[in-house]
């Protein structure tokens, strides 16, 4: 399964590709898209757009995993990413992906073993996990890579282990 993990944002978005098959992780590609500030919101959005567009239609995911909003005290920003989300997730569906959401909270438990882990923790794991020699930058970026692995561990793949079955009930 080749999964494309996003950290949404509308400066930077982060992604990260990756394989999971055999209950192994091989990496594709990660990095983020860019947008200047000083380019009108509209034209940036377009630019995540088309960018994220050519990611899918180049690495033809199976899946895309992208965080989940929480409402901060600013309002704009929220909105903003929302809307740089929104393109993201529309670029997803055009091309036939289908998308996933995960909080931070879900990505943390998944990558760590622990809900309130500290983010420089799950940046550690995720090198670990995909056997990188630094943790990735910008943050985005890890945290996209994060965001896949946690598609990986929760989509009923060989991670997740297998149930147990509970003899003479």
């Amino acid at each position: 399964m080749i999964i494309l993990g996003i950290d949404p944002g509308y400066a930077i978005v982060g992604f990260g590709i990756i394989e999971f098959k055999n209950c192994r992780f091989r990496i594709i590609n990660f990095g983020a898209i860019t947008t200047p500030a000083d380019m009108p919101f509209n034209k940036r959005l377009r630019v995540i757009f088309d960018e994220m567009s050519f990611l899918i239609e180049k690495y033809k995911p199976d899946a895309m995993a992208i965080e989940k909003l929480f409402f901060n005290t600013n309002a704009k920003t929220v909105i903003d990413v929302s809307q740089a989300r929104g393109v993201i997730m529309l670029a997803a569906e055009k091309n036939g992906v289908p998308s996933f959401e995960y909080t931070p909270l879900q990505v943390k438990q998944s990558v760590v073993g622990y809900g309130r882990a500290e983010k420089k923790q799950v940046q550690e794991m995720t090198r670990r996990i995909l056997g990188l020699e630094k943790v990735p930058k910008p943050d985005d970026t890890a945290d996209a890579l994060a965001m896949a692995i946690c598609h990986a561990h929760t989509s009923g793949s060989c991670a997740v282990g297998t149930p147990k079955i509970k003899k003479g009930i």
